[in-house]
Parts: structure tokens; sequence; C-alpha cells
């Protein structure tokens, strides 16, 4: 057994009909590790960490779950979107009870409540209603309500992509630290260059559809402590940009001279 979950993608390919959207890839996410996909416009990013979840069934190949999963944990592969989907009549920490009602005790949910808003910086926030947060105080509340699970695997698809620049700066920081702490395995979807290179301890750069995989980074730094002003890390995300950029504005042709 090894210590927390390993999500192994073999030899994956997958088409919607005659499209083909993902082409021979076979990667690793080691337990405890964040593994960031980032790629043009398209390559097919989402639909991949849909197939690790097990949201959609690969065209062909395999995903395989490996190694311990906690007694504690009540969804091994949690997801965290873009869209908060937080429901507007209920508090922060109803919101984040929700995924724990029928499962838990009341005390012990209620105990856990606690933890994670405690955890996220919003213990002072638990009575408060959605409409009353800004973005990123509503997203925290996501990712709160994905670690009451005590997820194996967070699968996280482009969370701060609906942000503003300074909120999305902020959050960057809780999130490595959160990761760092949670040691929890993770799969982590993002667009954008410089959140791949402060997050990720390995990226993978897939290509222009079909999506196969270009390259893999590994940056054998600690997540704590990581500037966006970085030296190291500006110099990583250039290089990233590099691999990326002619299949980004090939992409970007695709769809503009697409026919009607």
């Amino acid at each position: 057994m090894t210590d927390g979950l390993r999500l192994t993608v073999q030899d994956v390919h997958h088409a919607y009909r005659d499209l083909i959207v993902l082409q021979d890839i076979t990667l690793v996410a080691e337990p405890g590790e964040v593994l960031v996909l980032v790629g043009p416009s398209g390559c097919g990013k989402s639909t991949l960490l849909g197939i690790m979840g097990g949201l959609l069934q690969p065209t062909s190949g395999q995903v395989r779950c490996e190694g311990a999963i906690a007694d504690d944990c009540l969804n091994a592969l949690t997801y965290v979107f873009q869209d908060f989907a937080l429901l507007p009549w209920r508090t922060v920490a109803g919101n984040v009870s929700l995924v724990l009602e029928d499962r838990l005790p009341r005390v012990e949910r209620a105990t856990r409540v606690d933890e994670v808003l405690a955890l996220t910086g919003l213990t002072e926030f638990a009575k408060a209603w959605p409409r009353q947060l800004s973005g990123g105080m509503r997203q925290r509340v996501g990712i709160a309500r994905a670690l009451a699970v005590r997820p194996a695997c967070l699968l996280m698809d482009e969370p701060l992509s609906a942000l503003d620049a300074q909120t999305r700066d902020l959050l960057l920081e809780e999130f490595s630290a959160l990761i760092a702490r949670a040691r929890t395995t993770t799969v982590y979807v993002t667009h954008n260059l410089a959140e791949a290179v402060r997050l990720g301890q390995k990226i993978v750069v897939l290509s222009r559809r079909p999506g196969r995989i270009r390259e893999v980074v590994r940056i054998d730094r600690p997540l704590a402590g990581r500037s966006a002003t970085d030296r190291d890390l500006l110099a990583l995300e250039a290089r990233l940009w590099r691999l990326i950029r002619d299949d980004a504005a090939a992409a970007e042709r695709e769809r503009v001279n697409a026919p009607a």
C-alpha cells in the first residue's frame, strides 16, 4: 500500500464521435503530489480531468486508483469547479455541512465543519449568506466543502478563473499552503501558467487537439513560499509559454476560421 492515493492514466484515448480529443495519454499523479494540466484552449484538459475522476469513460485506455484511503474519507475523488455552486438559502456552514448530511452523526458533522472553516479562514463567516460574500470568499467555501469529505484526491477544474487578478493572487498563496498541509493528491487544470508554476510539482503540458503529452515538467521545490516574483518560477513560466505558444495560436486560428 502507498501512503495516499496514486492516480494512474494508462494509454487513454478519447473521442466525441469523429472528433478525437485526447490521444495516447499516460501519466501518474503520485500520492500527495500536485499535478497540473496545462495546454492551449480546446486541448482536452477538462475532458482528461473528467476521465481521471470517473465522470467520463474513455474511448480506450484505463484509469487506476491505487493506495490507501483513510477511514474518515467520505468521497475519495472530489471535484472543485470554477462555479462555486453554493445554495443561496444556506449559510456558509450550511453549505459546507451539506456534503456530510446523512453520512455523519450531528456532533461529528459540526466538528468537521468547524475544522474546515478554521482551515480555510472562514470561521467568522460561518453564519453569513453566500450573497454577502465576495467571489474569492465564495470559492473558499467551495474549497472548504471539498475538504470536509477528507478526499483522497482533489480534482480542480480552473477554480480561480472566474476571479479578478488580485483575488486570484491572494487565493493562490492560500491554496498552496492548504494543499501543502493536507498532503492530498491533487490534479489541477488551468490555462494560467503563473498558477501552474506556483502550485504544481509536476506540470503536464498538452498539445493542441488531439491532446497529447508534449512535455512533463517537474518542480522540486516546496509549495510554501513560492512567490509571483521568483526569478526561477518566472523563467519556468516563460518556458511553458514557449512550449504552448505555437499550439495556442494554431488553436485560435482554428476557432476563428471554423465554418459557421
